[in-house]
């Protein structure tokens, strides 16, 4: 199943039903689950671990050495989760020493030319739209989609069930089940359509819509709103993982619609 023009070093390891196109180049240090389909000028470097049945489109260059000037050569990786599309000329770095590695789950669709820098960790199920830019130690939640031509600031972090608009400049965190959208960017409610799609029920949504009330819509600042919640409402799964993202964001949330600077 491997094309006779493509070049593929023969330490690599490749799985049953793996099909290789041609002028594709892959490394020695590399390994590709059963079923993948790897298109034509696609570069595959040292320390790719490529999932089963993902789908690489032409141009795209997996396992690159960081574009980091602290990178001193060491043994890293990139890391793909199964059934993970990577459409033409998406460009993914493998970590540095700080984690090691990169990491893109499963599931996911990275729309062309988009690129992902060294030591970022994308969770499953994410979606990133054409010509977005995610700097280096960035962590994206499951389920994310994120609107084309956005960016991400280095370690920045977004929650899980998010949605982002085309065209975003995130440079404050993002926390989870919540819309973003406008210049400068800002919080535009939650992500009620996304989490009824993925089995959410009115009760637990309507949940998340206070919380969010609290923090952005009632005129306390971040330290406030959590004080609030943590008093007013009842401990839920979802709630306390609001409580923890937030208090866990040395840069801070984005700030509510209407807001002329970020609440601390």
């Amino acid at each position: 199943m491997i094309h006779q023009l493509a070049a593929v070093d023969k330490r690599a390891k490749i799985s049953k039903n793996v099909i290789v196109e041609p002028f594709t180049t892959i490394a020695g240090d590399v390994e590709i689950g059963e079923g993948t389909w790897i298109g034509p000028n696609v570069t595959i470097m040292d320390g790719a671990r490529i999932g089963k049945d993902c789908k690489i489109f032409p141009g795209t260059v997996i396992s690159a050495i960081p574009q980091d000037l602290k990178f001193d050569g060491e043994d890293t990786q990139t890391i793909i989760g199964d059934n993970t599309t990577l459409r033409e000329c998406v460009t993914i770095n493998r970590g540095t020493k700080a984690l090691g590695f990169t990491r893109v789950g499963s599931n996911c669709l990275i729309m062309a030319t988009s690129h992902v820098a060294h030591d970022c960790i994308i969770g499953d199920n994410v979606i990133i739209a054409n010509g977005c830019g995610i700097a280096g130690h960035v962590e994206i939640g499951d389920f994310t989609v994120m609107g084309g031509l956005s960016a991400v600031q280095q370690f920045g972090k977004i929650g899980k069930h998010t949605m982002i608009s085309g065209g975003s400049l995130i440079r404050k965190d993002i926390p989870p089940y919540v819309k973003v959208a406008r210049d400068p960017i800002s919080y535009a409610g939650i992500n009620s359509v996304g989490l009824r799609r993925r089995g959410f029920s009115n009760e637990k949504i309507f949940e998340i819509q206070k919380i969010y009330r609290a923090i952005f819509q009632m005129k306390m600042n971040v330290s406030q709103a959590l004080a609030y919640i943590e008093k007013e409402m009842l401990p839920t799964a979802e709630r306390d993982e609001i409580l923890q993202f937030i208090q866990n964001s040395p840069r801070g949330i984005v700030k509510g619609y209407g807001t002329s600077k970020d609440s601390n």
